[in-house]
């Protein structure tokens, strides 16, 4: 595995993460809307098809030339899997079954397996006991600002929330592979790895879905799979690729522990939503466990 040096993230690494996690958080809300009409393995490619026209069309613009080299394209491939194929088909097939609060919950248990991963696999991004415990404050105050309502059917879905878990831990493998594209421009990785995820989902869509069989499942269904692969995916991943080569893996798998944390305050200044006490909590909670994963504040206290 290739290897990057891990660092301390800045303020515009936090800004970017921020702005990440809102693009994501909104990806729950649109794929639970299209879910509701379209298989899911034809949502996932929707996606990512969609998303890989949007990069090339750009990177036309840009003049930024995709490379052919077999090495390549090989690693956006193996990329596409983990990051994509895997993990949406996952998460979209469990979301049948379960909300979207418990669903972004299991997923913000990927910085848990980002951090297991890059310990195992990698020599610049080991795991400490602070960060360990920060990832953990951070899951707990996931769990705490989406709510108790969100839990309460925790169990009776079983492999519908092992699927999301799966997905987690696809994350984290991705995330570690994902280091050796470094030297690449962030818009040719990510138009080279959804090409890859169409590629990997084609198939199956045609076989299972037959999609050319399907009606029409109305505009507000088609808004949301449009915003699904333009916002949470083309520029999602642009941003993703820039946190990965300047941040590191275990830093970058840090943006599912904001993303209820954006959903709630988006509702909040858009939807005319109330902040509700255990909210406030929540936020607590993770702003103590990003603090600790980024050591800054520890290390002034000691100071």
């Amino acid at each position: 595995m290739n290897s990057t040096t891990a660092r301390r993230m800045d303020w515009q690494d936090w800004a970017l993460l921020v702005l990440l996690s809102v693009l994501w958080g909104g990806s729950f809300f649109f794929a639970k809307i299209a879910v509701g009409a379209i298989p899911p393995l034809t949502v996932a490619l929707c996606r990512v098809a969609l998303a890989a026209l949007t990069l090339y069309a750009l990177g036309r613009l840009l003049k930024i030339a995709i490379p052919c080299d077999g090495l390549f394209w090989r690693d956006v491939f193996i990329m596409g899997l983990l990051n994509n194929a895997i993990p949406f088909s996952l998460i979209f097939w469990g979301q049948q079954a379960i909300g979207a609060g418990l669903a972004s919950i299991l997923n913000a248990t990927t910085p848990v397996f980002t951090v297991l991963v890059a310990h195992v696999f990698t020599a610049d991004e080991r795991v400490g006991p602070l960060k360990l415990i920060g990832v953990l404050f951070g899951i707990a105050g996931v769990a705490v600002m989406v709510g108790s309502d969100a839990l309460a059917g925790f169990g009776n879905h079983l492999w519908a929330e092992l699927a999301v878990l799966a997905a987690a831990l696809s994350y984290g493998f991705a995330g570690v592979f994902g280091r050796r594209f470094k030297s690449r421009p962030p818009l040719m990785v990510a138009a080279g790895q959804l090409t890859g995820s169409t590629c990997w989902l084609l198939l199956p869509v045609l076989l299972l879905d037959r999609p050319w069989s399907l009606d029409f499942p109305g505009w507000r269904v088609a808004g949301a799979v449009i915003a699904l692969a333009l916002l949470s995916t083309a520029l999602a991943y642009l941003i993703f690729f820039r946190i990965l080569r300047r941040a590191g893996a275990t830093n970058l798998s840090l943006v599912t522990l904001l993303i209820p944390v954006s959903a709630v305050l988006l509702g909040v200044g858009f939807l005319g939503e109330v902040m509700e006490v255990h909210h406030l909590a929540g936020m607590g909670l993770i702003a103590l466990g990003l603090a600790a994963i980024d050591g800054r504040l520890w290390r002034l206290i000691r100071a």
